[in-house]
């Protein structure tokens, strides 16, 4: 077994269940919320994302506002 797959393992068996704090419905809205939450706690996230996300669902949907 590579030590990338050990490693991955021992996190998988750590934590079998993740959680995150962020709200999202779909995919790529984890995505965006996760690259803001690099810069602010997740309770602001949440407060930022929750009308911006009524509207956004794909990458093309952030291109057309």
């Amino acid at each position: 077994m590579s030590k990338l797959k050990q490693i991955f393992t021992y996190i998988k068996r750590l934590f079998p269940d993740p959680k995150t704090e962020l709200i999202y419905n779909m995919p790529f809205q984890l995505v965006v919320a996760v690259i803001l939450s690099a810069q602010t706690t997740d309770i602001q996230v949440n407060k930022a994302t929750s009308n911006l996300f009524k509207n956004i669902y794909t990458p093309q949907n952030i291109i057309q506002i």
